[in-house]
């Protein structure tokens, strides 16, 4: 039996040069505690933008807009026995307006890309992490 990949979109949201990341809630079915760039399922029918754009508002209360596809990555979650492949779409993207809200996680930042490492974030948001790091090093 094949196992159900799990889409979703993640987001690099950008403002004042600091990116948003959000923690997850503590009794979250996978990895709680944790931090992660922050998105969520694609739902049928919908778009990888147009998921990211509802999860933000849904989650955050924020309005943002998306630049471009940043990376695709994949991470396999195991919980006992069993797997959960989990496939992200992550786009760079802008703040637009709103005031952050934590409406579904628990806590949320706007830390400086250098810092990103600080925190303990989610496993499927490791390899984001460097990609983007990688970057911003080639730039400097």
């Amino acid at each position: 039996m094949e196992k159900k990949q799990n889409i979703g979109a993640a987001g690099i949201i950008r403002k004042d040069n600091k990116i948003l990341i959000a923690q997850r809630k503590k009794d979250s079915w996978m990895e709680p505690n944790k931090w992660e760039f922050p998105g969520g399922k694609v739902e049928p029918n919908e778009t990888f933008e147009d998921c990211l754009i509802r999860e933000i508002y849904e989650e955050l209360g924020i309005i943002i807009s998306i630049e471009r596809l940043f990376m695709k990555t994949s991470h396999v979650y195991m919980k006992g026995v069993e797997e959960f492949p989990v496939t992200l779409m992550v786009f760079l993207a802008d703040w637009k307006e709103g005031t952050i809200q934590n409406i579904d996680c628990q806590d949320s930042k706007w830390v400086d890309t250098r810092d990103l490492r600080k925190f303990d974030f989610a496993a499927a948001d490791i390899a984001i992490i460097d990609k983007l790091l990688n970057s911003v090093t080639k730039k400097s």
